[in-house]
């Protein structure tokens, strides 16, 4: 049978198969004879349309079937990609995209995403920024500059990072400040200045960077300087 043919109303289902490729799927064929399916979906798809052998198909309902199914496929797509790691809305629907998905059927899979409450940019902004800060030993300018890499919009990521504890991120600073300090070599001016530009560039504000300094200890240090600023702190 020539599926390209015009059908002006629709086709009977001739046969229902599994396809073996792809666990929970079926095929749909007009004829039992053609190797060309006329659909393939879901077989929660095919119970919710019941397709049937002998049952007639519309060809408007045919593409309401395809759909539907796309759809399916791309909430169950981001379900998998979900796993036990929490994503922004933005990396999921990057992730959906490459999947050659339609954009409304993408858009569907978020908002239901969101409405069942499994996809939340607000809470994994302040869950990130808390561990980023603890973990990582980042300040908060650089912990938003990464939320917003990561698909956070700019506003949630300024009140996640708003949110953040000043005394937890003063302790993550000094933390961060004695490791360095004892790689720093040079004269006391120096040294101050350049652990300064270490502990802004990883996005602790003034304040908080001038306090972790008048902290520190220094001593004497006749080791090298190391230019890296990760200080195996990265990551």
């Amino acid at each position: 049978m020539d599926l390209d043919r015009d059908h002006e109303e629709g086709w009977i289902i001739g046969a229902v198969k599994r396809d073996r490729s792809e666990k929970k799927r079926y095929l749909i064929f007009p004829d039992p004879e053609t190797e060309e399916p006329l659909l393939s979906v879901h077989e929660d798809i095919m119970i919710r349309f019941r397709l049937l052998n002998g049952q007639f198909l519309p060809k408007a309902q045919v593409e309401e079937i395809r759909n539907e199914d796309e759809r399916y496929k791309a909430y169950a797509l981001a379900i998998a990609y979900l796993g036990a790691k929490p994503r922004t809305r933005k990396a999921i629907g990057q992730y959906l995209g490459r999947k050659e998905l339609q954009e409304d059927n993408i858009e569907y899979a978020l908002n239901r995403l969101e409405s069942e409450q499994l996809v939340d940019d607000e809470q994994y902004a302040r869950q990130f920024a808390t561990s980023r800060m603890r973990s990582g030993l980042k300040g908060r300018l650089m912990i938003r500059q990464e939320l917003q890499q990561r698909g956070v919009p700019k506003q949630v990521a300024a009140e996640a990072v708003t949110e953040l504890d000043r005394e937890s991120e003063l302790d993550a600073a000094k933390k961060l400040a004695e490791k360095k300090s004892r790689t720093i070599k040079g004269d006391m001016k120096g040294r101050k200045a350049k652990l300064m530009g270490f502990l802004m560039r990883r996005g602790f504000p003034g304040d908080v960077v001038r306090e972790a300094i008048r902290g520190i200890e220094w001593k004497d240090n006749d080791n090298g300087e190391q230019e890296d600023d990760g200080v195996l702190l990265d990551n």
